[in-house]
């Protein structure tokens, strides 16, 4: 599998994928396998002609990502004919934190429109994708949306800007309920106490995956550039 890279090294002959995100998309090293961002398995989905830039970083919300200088430094490397994609969500919603709250559609969408503004002003092509499902069933077994309005204000907004949205909020959690609560823990981070060293005394994650579970997300979001006709990148996906 092709690592992604985390670095402003670029090859102008290729095509390159920027990543915008939070915990769920990031690159994890060994120390904390078996955890992994979908984001670093993304570019295994590719051929040679695409290179992924992951620069998503765990905790960040739409706004502190932005306040932190990180959408700076990727406008800074962006060319015309990237690709910007945006998953934020996850710490949007975490009310009492004032550093990284956002209201869904005011200030989270107005957030995300810094990328989409920022993208196109390079000529790059911005790509909205909702946040990824937690493991969360309710007592029928059936998985329910742990984000609120956040995905529907997303999905608006990409409608207002002419933005693709790849709806992986509703792919995922439509995965986890053809899987179930007990099958879903082999892509989550649920361990043992014992079977992993990283996790001595086990974890029960609900937010966060395991290789299998970064390997089947990132098939979504591949799925979603099928659907969605995003040319050329879709050109360049390895069937």
């Amino acid at each position: 599998m092709k690592a992604e890279r985390t670095s402003a090294i670029r090859d102008k002959a290729k095509v390159t994928v920027f990543l915008a995100g939070d915990s769920t998309v990031s690159t994890y090293n060994d120390s904390l396998a078996p955890r992994a961002g979908w984001g670093q398995m993304l570019n295994g989905r590719f051929d040679d002609g695409v290179v992924v830039i992951n620069e998503a970083k765990p905790g960040r919300s739409s706004k502190s990502f932005i306040d932190e200088g990180r959408l700076k430094r990727i406008l800074r490397q962006l060319d015309e004919g990237d690709y910007l994609f945006i998953q934020f969500g996850h710490n949007d919603a975490k009310i009492k934190d004032p550093a990284r709250y956002t209201e869904p559609y005011s200030t989270y969408k107005s957030s995300l429109k810094q990328y989409i503004d920022g993208a196109k002003a390079k000529k790059a092509i911005p790509v909205l994708i909702t946040p990824v499902e937690r493991r969360r069933f309710n007592e029928n077994g059936a998985a329910i949306n742990s984000h609120g309005e956040y995905p529907a204000a997303m999905k608006e907004l990409g409608k207002e800007e002419n933005v693709p949205v790849i709806d992986l909020e509703g792919k995922s959690r439509a995965l986890f309920q053809e899987l179930g609560p007990e099958k879903t823990k082999r892509m989550i981070l649920w361990l043992e106490p014992g079977s992993s060293p990283n996790y001595p005394d086990g974890a029960k994650d609900n937010t966060h995956f395991q290789e299998e579970g970064a390997i089947a997300i990132a098939n979504l979001v591949i799925e979603g550039i099928e659907e969605l006709d995003i040319l050329p990148l879709r050109n360049h996906i390895i069937k």
